[in-house]
């Protein structure tokens, strides 16, 4: 019995050293509960007390091995504490190191981004490129070593080719500020002069105007004349021109005068180029003549017209002789005097009828009386009492607008004198083939005739100048 116990013990130690201690009180529980399972069914059951000796012994075998294994347990426990505390200094060691690297590294990262984040003061200068260095640098530059570092030493070479550069850019700079000055100072001496000039030629002319006057040249007056006639109606333009070539190529014992003032007619041009732009001159008298009175008789006399309140015609008639403001006065002297501008024979002023599109001619008034008759027989049949083309009369009708009182008259000879030409109502070759019974009409006729061929004559100003004279001269030697 013994011996089996003992076979059991040995069997159960084996087993124990080759289970861990852990298996070891698994199987030891496991096996006590069962023997106490036992024991009350043999106390229930009545069995035999022998067999619970055997099991009380299966008992304390079993907690003897748990005892054993307890105790493995806490040896285990004590030998690994131990290889813990061995091992826990190489662990602290190691975290430390890892700890001082991490530091190191944060360090260093921190480092690395403060030299990111750093900001040189040649970050802002536009350098030139690495080929322009290399072609435009001078060889002194280029040549230098500056830095180990192949990438920093071009850097500071570039700097320096950088700094090169605006020298001789502040070089240049101070040059051209100091040709600046001498140029400003020369600017402002030369102002200086140009402001003293219209003072020195206001004296220079009023002290030339005694010279001119002596020599007969009127300097002052021929440029305002100039600028007058500048703005002189065509027809007036026409009769200034022909006049004073005449004058300059034949030395024509005559003086030409433009009256009137510059601002009015510049006033009057621009209000006619605002009026007029795109209006031929037909249309405007044709807008006249719709707005002409009713009591125009019809050409061939088959009826009339409702005639107007007689203060709209009046009105009407007065708009109707609109005289454009610059006037051309005629200065005409002997030719046979020496002295030509002691013997002044007469004035005749040139006015121009913007509406009618005449030219109208007349004496200034004078001491000797009326001198209508000398322009009134200056041609045949042209006594200016009666408008010299079909237009003007049928804009202005039976009104009667030229008469003795009115000494400015539309006379032929002055129409083809400005070139205002127009075809005469009867042609001639109507009286070169029929013959009248009536001597008046065949007189009036060939009056008319006459008139035309002297005013087409091509030396008709010089023709006119001759009748003018001759007329004053007869009519001064009957005073």
């Amino acid at each position: 019995m013994e011996d089996e116990d003992r076979q059991g013990a040995h069997s159960a130690e084996q087993r124990s050293l080759e289970e861990s201690p852990f298996e070891v009180l698994q199987n030891c529980k496991t096996s006590a509960e069962n023997i106490v399972a036992e024991m009350l069914s043999v106390k229930k059951d009545g069995e035999p007390k022998s067999q619970l000796r055997e099991l009380v012994t299966q008992m304390f075998l079993n907690l003897i091995t748990l005892r054993q294994a307890n105790r493995t347990i806490l040896l285990e426990e004590d030998r690994v504490r131990m290889e813990t505390e061995h091992a826990k200094p190489p662990i602290d060691f190691s975290s430390l190191q890892l700890q001082n690297l991490m530091y190191e590294k944060s360090h260093y990262v921190k480092a690395i981004k403060t030299c990111r984040d750093f900001k040189s003061k040649y970050s802002d200068i536009e350098l030139v490129t690495e080929e322009e260095f290399f072609r435009d640098a001078p060889e002194n530059i280029k040549q230098s070593v500056l830095s180990n570092d192949s990438a920093h030493d071009l850097m500071l070479k570039r700097l320096n080719f950088e700094l090169f550069q605006r020298k001789e850019l502040c070089k240049l700079h101070n040059n051209i500020e100091q040709e600046k000055k001498i140029l400003l100072d020369a600017i402002a001496n030369r102002k200086k002069s140009l402001s003293s000039l219209p003072s020195q030629f206001k004296s220079l002319k009023k002290a030339s105007l005694p010279i001119q006057s002596q020599l007969g040249v009127q300097q002052a007056r021929k440029l305002k004349h100039q600028s007058l006639a500048e703005l002189l109606p065509p027809p007036l333009f026409v009769i200034y021109s022909e006049l004073l070539a005449q004058k300059e190529a034949f030395g024509e014992s005559i003086d030409l005068e433009i009256t009137g003032t510059l601002k009015d007619a510049q006033t009057f041009a621009r209000h006619q180029a605002y009026k007029d732009t795109g209006i031929s001159t037909s249309l405007g008298v044709s807008k006249l003549r719709d707005e002409a009175p009713d009591d125009i008789e019809d050409m061939q006399g088959q009826r009339k017209r409702p005639r107007m309140v007689q203060g709209k015609e009046s009105l009407y008639h007065s708009a109707a002789l609109q005289v454009h403001p610059l006037k051309i006065n005629l200065h005409v002297y002997d030719d046979e005097v020496p002295d030509f501008k002691s013997a002044k024979l007469i004035i005749l002023t040139f006015e121009y009828l913007v509406k009618l599109n005449i030219v109208c001619v007349g004496i200034e008034a004078s001491d000797d009386g009326p001198n209508n008759d000398i322009l009134c027989n200056l041609f045949p049949d042209d006594t200016g009492l009666e408008f010299p083309h079909q237009s003007a009369k049928l804009i202005v009708g039976d009104a009667i607008m030229f008469n003795d009182n009115r000494t400015s008259r539309p006379y032929k000879w002055a129409q083809h004198l400005a070139g205002i030409d127009f075809l005469p109502e009867v042609s001639p070759l109507f009286f070169a083939g029929h013959e009248t019974s009536d001597n008046r009409e065949a007189a009036k006729s060939e009056g008319v005739r006459f008139s035309h061929s002297l005013c087409y004559q091509p030396n008709q100003v010089q023709t006119v100048l001759r009748r003018i004279r001759s007329h004053r001269k007869a009519q001064l030697a009957h005073l």
